[in-house]
């Protein structure tokens, strides 16, 4: 959802790619496992270990064994949510699947191609999404509750640290650190005016009832929230950026259609659908004004002169990225990226946006590139950017001083790993679990299953 604040975490895309596999149930269904009073059917086991070969997903150990186990212990989260009251926040969910389809038809091609590639219409593999996100959220909230005391203090990292054994130790791939100045090309104000026209004309029709809003925003939309017909689910106004929160929480007339609004994603119309106490649920129509390649072209040159007074010594890039960039993520930070994936300002190639990875893949420290064309992925427009690469940090085995927060996250997640690990199987000792003949002759990583 582009006008949100807060940037959606992402799901492992393979625990989605397996939903492609077309499963045919011809196998004798029986009762495998049951866990409280919930079963664990053959066929289950079965659809997933059919999803997992389409895919090519590697199982540790015995399918048989391993995947009922995995079923099992996600009922065990599942249970504990609804004891402490965790449920999937329904619009984080839907933006989540959103993003994801989203991705599956930019690098499928089409809506019918990811059709066709799932074998099912595109409704029912949203509400498979829907499905496998809501129990994804739900999960990792119940880890994150288990978990959230976990911490550790340089002297308990560091005995961690020196008590691995040599094989153990990660190897750090070659990492950079970059600062970016990026401007946006002007837009012609013809293609404002013409945008701008498509939305009155869209606020027309469902004014005078000639066209449903929902439906509008499926064909025309160039927001996620397309494909559920622009709706956006209950929101709190910080949720959205103020120009968009001025708007949605001042509507009252569900059959009306709000004034244009102009944000820094573009132009949107908005309606009502809901108001909840201090949330609303609105829907809206983005449309984002294209930049011309003369634009383009003409931001590249400015940019190309800027560096040149730079690398003259006119002034830094620090000061350039402070009073030129409009990238708002940077230009306060003397234009500084950062990895939002760790937190840090330390990239690997593959974390950096495509673009700026090929310029600096080539750079040496203190290289500044020629002007360069990317892609704002936050605001689906083209901008224009220089990068300087500030430091290359050779790939290398992890030490403690060069890269203690790597090692501090190794040591937290393997003491989180072994919170839950007694977690699971206390709740196995606190649960029913009755395993069927056959289905018992395992290695279980958790203990406990069989009394």
């Amino acid at each position: 959802m582009k006008i949100k604040k807060l940037t959606i975490s992402l799901a492992a895309l393979t625990a989605f790619c397996a939903l492609a596999a077309p499963i045919k149930r011809n196998v004798v269904d029986e009762v495998a496992w049951i866990v409280g009073d919930e079963p664990i059917f053959r066929s289950e086991i079965e659809e997933q270990y059919m999803q997992a070969r389409s895919e090519g997903t590697h199982i540790e150990g015995d399918p048989y064994c391993v995947i009922p186990e995995q079923i099992a212990v996600q009922k065990l989260y599942l249970h504990q949510a609804k004891l402490d009251t965790i449920e999937a926040p329904e619009a984080q969910v839907a933006a989540g699947v959103d993003k994801r389809l989203n991705f599956f038809i930019a690098n499928l091609g089409s809506k019918e191609k990811v059709e066709e590639y799932f074998n099912k219409p595109l409704p029912q593999l949203r509400e498979q999404l829907m499905d496998v996100m809501r129990t994804s959220y739900i999960t990792d909230q119940v880890q994150s509750q288990l978990t959230k005391n976990v911490k550790g203090t340089p002297n308990e990292v560091r005995k961690y640290f020196d008590a691995l054994p040599e094989d153990s130790i990660p190897y750090i791939p070659m990492q950079v650190e970059a600062q970016i100045i990026s401007v946006n090309p002007v837009i012609p104000q013809q293609e404002i005016d013409d945008v701008k026209a498509r939305l009155r004309d869209y606020s027309d029709r469902v004014n005078k009832g000639e066209a449903e809003f929902s439906t509008l925003a499926i064909l025309y939309s160039e927001d996620g929230s397309n494909m559920q017909g622009g709706e956006l689910g209950f929101h709190n106004r910080a949720d959205f950026v103020p120009e968009f929160s001025n708007v949605a929480f001042n509507l009252n007339d569900p059959k009306k259609v709000s004034r244009i609004v102009e944000t820094e994603y573009g132009y949107h119309i908005i309606q009502l659908i809901e108001k909840r106490g201090d949330q609303v649920n609105v829907r809206h129509i983005l449309l984002t004004p294209k930049v011309s390649g003369k634009e383009l072209t003409d931001a590249t040159v400015k940019l190309d002169s800027l560096r040149k007074e730079i690398v003259a010594g006119k002034f830094t890039f620090d000061e350039a990225a402070r009073f030129v960039s409009q990238d708002k993520d940077t230009k306060n930070n003397r234009g500084v990226m950062m990895n939002m994936q760790n937190g840090s300002t330390r990239f690997e190639m593959q974390d950096l946006p495509p673009e700026v990875a090929r310029k600096v893949e080539l750079m040496q420290p203190g290289d500044i590139s020629e002007a360069f064309i990317m892609k704002d992925q936050k605001k689906n427009r083209d901008v224009v950017a220089i990068v300087k690469l500030t430091t290359r940090i050779p790939g290398h085995k992890a030490t403690l001083a060069d890269d203690f927060n790597l090692i501090k996250q190794m040591y937290e997640n393997h003491e989180k790993e072994k919170v839950i690990t007694r977690w699971v199987e206390q709740k196995i000792q606190d649960t029913y679990v009755k395993i069927s003949d056959g289905w018992d002759k395992c290695e279980f990583r958790y203990k406990g299953w069989i009394h």
